[in-house]
């Protein structure tokens, strides 16, 4: 293989790749980006074999097409302090060479040949959706994605066809996040995607793309970009029967007013008590250090007797940095019973804390 590759270019793809290597061990062929120039594009590959991408370019010169791998972090740190001009690349005698006018540098290969295959979107189904109500639904939901929980289930997010809707769910055992899109749809089926898929998709994916699937993976394309993720196998816990089937007060409440209230006593603890009052809300923190922070927020409402809720404020700001509109509901029953915020086709479901 021999190319020539402007820096930016070259650059930003191996940016994008850091995510999809294995860093643990040097000595594993995961650890390398695969590059294949073709004659017509450049195509670079990256994957840990639970999620992988594939980026194509035809903004490069090709000299001599072929194959080279290279330690993808290692590669990425030479091409970071070299100009802002042309870069050459060319294999010889097991070595990637990277040239830059009077700069030199090699890096050993291993055999391209061994490169861990990515799956086809041969015999998958195709998912129905569009790119941006994918993309929304998801980006609502990733907050309350666990990490490490032993139910290995619970480290990702659950897409839930069934009932002519797509639902998005996460939860970390505090709270549950639930997105519902009505859709028609042929047959219901259930997939669990891993949390670091989720936090890739969302960068690299805008606007166009295209979905496919099957029980064991789940494959995007587009123009630029092909991602794969192994799915999580296993059964979701039935996150319907978190959700309140009644409720008792449903209050009407103003976005930005909350948010700017939170966020005033979560400087002092994100534990926090609210309290309703007929025509105000009151937020006190809850600390064990002597310190104190109180505000108030008018409010007129026609509640008959004061209610508090004790919660942990990130859950209910990362449901209100997810909102589009200004209001939102909030459905209660007990102070030591699941509460309901809602906006839309959004719902977080938030355990209080128990004093």
């Amino acid at each position: 293989m021999n190319i020539e590759i402007n820096k930016n270019v070259l650059e930003n793809m191996l940016i994008n790749s850091q995510s999809f290597l294995d860093k643990k061990d040097s000595s594993q062929i995961t650890s390398h980006i695969l590059l294949n120039a073709t004659g017509l594009d450049l195509k670079l590959k990256a994957t840990d074999q639970e999620i992988g991408l594939i980026m194509e370019t035809t903004n490069i010169k090709t000299i001599e097409t072929g194959l080279a791998s290279a330690n993808g972090k290692k590669l990425l740190d030479i091409v970071k302090i070299l100009k802002d001009d042309t870069i050459s690349l060319k294999t010889d005698d097991d070595f990637l060479h990277i040239k830059q006018k009077r700069s030199k540098f090699k890096l050993p290969m291993f055999n391209a040949l061994e490169f861990p295959e990515f799956p086809s979107i041969e015999n998958k189904s195709k998912f129905d959706i569009k790119a941006i109500d994918f993309l929304k639904s998801i980006k609502k939901i990733s907050p309350a994605i666990d990490t490490n929980n032993p139910k290995y289930e619970l480290n990702g997010a659950l897409i839930d066809i069934v009932n002519n809707s797509i639902k998005f769910a996460a939860t970390d055992t505090r709270r549950l996040a639930v997105v519902t899109l009505a859709k028609n749809v042929e047959f219901d089926i259930s997939l669990i995607i891993p949390k670091k898929a989720i936090t890739e998709m969302q960068k690299l994916f805008f606007d166009e793309m295209n979905i496919y699937y099957d029980k064991n993976t789940l494959i995007i394309k587009s123009e630029n970009f092909t991602f794969f993720t192994k799915l999580i196998n296993g059964k979701y816990p039935d996150y319907q029967r978190i959700i309140p089937n009644a409720h008792k007060i449903e209050l009407l409440l103003n976005r930005d007013l909350m948010v700017d209230n939170l966020k005033q006593i979560s400087t002092i603890s994100n534990e926090m008590k609210l309290t309703f009052s007929k025509d105000a809300i009151s937020f006190e923190s809850l600390n064990e250090d002597n310190i104190e922070a109180k505000t108030q927020l008018d409010f007129s409402n026609n509640i008959d007797e004061e209610i508090s809720i004790s919660i942990n404020s990130k859950y209910i700001l990362d449901f209100l940095s997810q909102i589009e509109k200004n209001e939102f509901k909030l459905r209660y029953n007990e102070s030591s019973l699941p509460f309901v915020l809602e906006s839309d086709e959004f719902m977080t479901v938030i355990m209080p804390i128990v004093l």
